[in-house]
């Protein structure tokens, strides 16, 4: 009997899922109260009051901290266990150094290649998710992180990537 393979490669996982581990740096903060909830896998911005922040029209480069890790914890209540996103007022943990997968909503990634955050929706580019990482820029509604690139430029079906943030933007 010959053997059977179906498909030609495996996923590369979930959303905010460590790719990575000899090299990261996670901090846990909380998401501010006022904040809007942060989805796993997306951008993450902190404040000066030492709080996360997701992702919003008025951020910039610098704001840009990391990347909400998935992580396995306590369900507290029946109904907080089908959220895939970080609560205002719960503690998260950020990568802020290292490799995450990530959804890439627009464009193909390249090996080393620029990434761009959606801080802006447009309606012309329906994939398009405010915090959500772009292999390609969009004018205002999108800005470049300087010190995150995609990894190698793999994509699976589900367009789960790798990028790695070089270097710690925030202490």
């Amino acid at each position: 009997m010959s053997g059977k393979a179906i498909g030609i490669s495996m996923n590369f996982g979930y959303p905010g899922n460590y790719a990575r581990t000899p090299d990261d740096i996670v901090a846990s903060r909380m998401l501010n109260d006022a904040s809007a909830a942060v989805p796993f896998g997306a951008a993450v911005c902190i404040k000066d009051d030492n709080t996360y922040t997701a992702v919003g029209a008025a951020t910039t480069a610098a704001d840009v901290c990391g990347i909400a890790l998935r992580v396995v914890k306590q369900a507290i209540s029946y109904n907080e266990q089908n959220y895939t996103e970080y609560q205002p007022g719960a503690y998260m943990s950020v990568l802020e150094r290292g490799a995450a997968t990530v959804v890439c909503n627009v464009g193909t990634p390249k090996a080393n290649g620029k990434v761009y955050v959606r801080i802006k929706a447009n309606t012309s580019i329906a994939n398009g998710v405010v915090g959500g990482f772009e292999a390609a820029a969009d004018g205002a509604n999108t800005i470049e992180i300087p010190n995150m690139r995609w990894t190698n430029g793999s994509m699976d079906a589900n367009r789960i990537c790798e990028v790695t943030l070089l270097t710690r933007a925030a202490a």
